[in-house]
């Protein structure tokens, strides 16, 4: 004893072991909860996701991101990117791998002597694993 506190002993390997399976079959048992937890949420209310996701955005910019499995949505003012990632998950039934949120601000606009802003908008780029599609055009 030194200072009247003990030493510790280094025999814990095999604790740890077990808390690395726990940890693990936690993890499993969260992802099956939460994607439970979706389909609830969705399919109790389906009007949600026209909240969410306003509208896809299509322009040459956004159709040359198409080739890279990268998707551009126009989103809520108020959304945030796992309700964007639940939206679309359960909208076009697709995982989303990753969700980048853009928040454009309006621009300052003229007509005559009236001057004003337009509304600023935030969009959403969503990309895919390989392989995995959305057919924006269909829907």
């Amino acid at each position: 004893m030194v200072f009247g506190f003990k030493k510790k002993t280094t025999d814990s390997a095999k604790p740890e072991v077990k808390k690395e399976k726990k940890v693990a079959v936690k993890e499993v048992k969260k992802e099956k909860i939460q994607k439970e937890e979706i389909k609830k949420i969705f399919k109790k209310n389906p009007e949600l996701t026209s909240r969410i996701l306003i509208k896809p955005l299509i322009t040459e910019k956004a159709t040359n991101l198409g080739v890279e499995n990268k998707y551009i949505f126009e989103i809520s003012s108020k959304a945030n990117k796992i309700e964007v990632k639940k939206a679309i998950q359960s909208l076009y039934g697709v995982e989303p791998i990753k969700v980048n949120i853009i928040n454009m601000g309006g621009k300052e606009v003229r007509y005559g002597k009236t001057q004003g802003q337009t509304k600023n908008t935030k969009k959403a780029i969503v990309t895919l694993k390989e392989g995995d599609k959305i057919d924006i055009f269909e829907k």
